[in-house]
């Protein structure tokens, strides 16, 4: 519990007590509403080059433990809390949160004023930020976080996609005897999943609804993707700025009309992208569990899990070949389209969620749906 800072690029400068490992690292500083599900946090590859401030005033009280990553490792650059709980209280937990991010030299600095900072970067917007130990000057802690690259521009998913292909067919498990999932449906279909950065629960979701998954790194040609001859193909999430992306999104657009596809998050930008669209940077993103969406086919509200910082320009597509289908209630940003003549989706939300409310959980049946009907076509 030593001292330690953050250190902002407009000069601020928080005080606190560091945790995790003691060692210096810094990105853009984001914040994240949600309440519980700070592991799935820490482990999801969209928040690579990010230090991420959780709002929830307590953070740790359940410690860690293997089935709640979302993938092999934390991906955050550092973690900044109200409170950091020194003890893990959950018959799942296998370590403290403290001692996962130490294991995996993640910084940590707690006793901040979180609600300041939240406010700092709702009005100001994202910014660079550096977290030091208390032995750092932080005059030259300010100098260092200007000096980080900006996220708008950065292709990050290239660098955490697999090296290599592999198969997936692990369904969803219930996390305790009291949780309903349900047997998976039999592996009617081949899903290719391109990795922009996938979380391993959007994989469980696609096994649950009756995929057989082949994973592809993110840099795959589409003729080696359809070469797989797959039933559909998804789009994953993933950290960094989409415009960069355009041999991607290239790819996607020969791919258009020839096989269903299915993209969230990065994966709906790509899709933006490769239909014509554009993309814009947010002002601070939204991150959180409890975002209201607006479903324009159902004239329905589902609340969702969000993690991102770029979104598709509404007024870039032609309205005469790509339908909005779901809109973000709070400030009216794009969250779902469909091509009006292929069987192409994608929402910018997380219908895997976790963490976060199951509402959206049907999109994974709407992919099988629009697959099972192009086979008959």
């Amino acid at each position: 519990m030593d001292q330690a800072w953050l250190a902002l690029e407009d000069g601020s400068v928080f005080e606190g007590r560091g945790f995790g490992a003691p060692v210096e690292r810094g990105g853009e500083v984001v914040f994240n509403t949600a309440i519980t599900g700070y592991q799935e946090v820490f482990t999801d590859p969209s928040y690579t080059g990010q230090v991420v401030c959780l709002t929830n005033p307590q953070i740790g009280n359940y410690g860690a433990n293997p089935d709640d990553c979302e993938s092999g490792r934390p991906y955050i650059e550092g973690l900044i809390v109200r409170e950091f709980s020194s003890i893990a209280s959950n018959w799942r937990s296998r370590e403290t949160a403290n001692e996962f991010l130490a294991r995996h030299g993640i910084p940590v600095i707690a006793e901040v004023d979180t609600r300041k900072l939240v406010r700092k970067l709702r009005i100001s917007g994202v910014m660079r930020g550096i977290i030091g130990s208390g032995n750092a000057d932080p005059a030259e802690l300010v100098a260092r976080a200007r000096k980080l690259p900006s996220m708008a521009g950065l292709d990050l998913a290239t660098k955490v996609t697999t090296a290599e292909s592999y198969e997936w067919s692990q369904p969803v498990s219930p996390c305790s005897p009291s949780e309903r999932v349900g047997k998976p449906a039999p592996a009617e279909f081949h899903v290719v999943a391109c990795d922009f950065g996938m979380k391993r629960n959007i994989l469980r979701r696609l096994s649950q609804a009756g995929c057989r998954v082949t994973v592809t790194p993110a840099a795959t040609p589409a003729d080696d993707l359809l070469s797989l001859k797959p039933d559909g193909v998804f789009l994953s999430n993933g950290p960094g700025d989409p415009e960069p992306l355009q041999f991607q999104a290239a790819q996607v657009r020969k791919m258009i009309g020839a096989v269903p596809i299915f993209g969230i998050c990065l994966g709906h930008q790509i899709l933006g992208l490769a239909m014509g669209g554009r993309t814009f940077k947010l002002k601070f993103g939204h991150r959180g569990a409890n975002h209201p969406v607006l479903n324009y086919l159902t004239n329905k509200v589902e609340i969702t899990s969000q993690n991102h910082g770029f979104a598709v320009d509404a007024g870039s597509l032609k309205d005469s070949e790509v339908q909005l289908t779901h809109i973000n209630l709070n400030d009216h940003t794009v969250e779902g389209l469909r091509h009006r003549s292929h069987p192409v989706f994608c929402v910018q939300y997380h219908p895997e969620a976790s963490p976060g409310p199951h509402d959206s959980h049907y999109l994974f049946d709407d992919f099988v749906h629009l697959m099972r009907e192009h086979k008959r076509s």
